[in-house]
């Protein structure tokens, strides 16, 4: 399994050796909104090669962002999982319940 806390801490490595933001949460997020973009783009094209690049990159920029605002990415989603999960949906759509 991969461990997301370690790819954390490498995509923050890789910025500070280039030099890039590593302290600008909103700077960050409009520039992964950028690279959703291009990957929307690729898609559009059908480009799968690009596809794959670019859904790289948007996770990279997660990664990254999560270990600024100091998350365990890995740990989250397999929270988030747990929730979903439990949750009853219809035709696509949550239903809120009390229990």
């Amino acid at each position: 399994m991969i461990d997301t806390k370690q790819l954390q801490k490498a995509v923050i490595e890789n910025k500070k050796k280039h030099n890039f933001n590593t302290s600008d949460v909103k700077f960050e997020l409009l520039l992964l909104y950028g690279e959703v973009n291009e990957l929307f783009q690729a898609w559009l094209k059908e480009d799968q090669e690009n596809i794959n690049e670019e859904l790289a990159d948007v996770a990279i920029f997660i990664l990254g962002i999560s270990e600024m605002l100091g998350s365990d990415l890995g740990e989250d989603i397999v929270k988030k999982m747990a929730i979903n999960a439990k949750r009853k949906y219809v035709h696509g759509k949550k239903i809120i319940s009390d229990d």
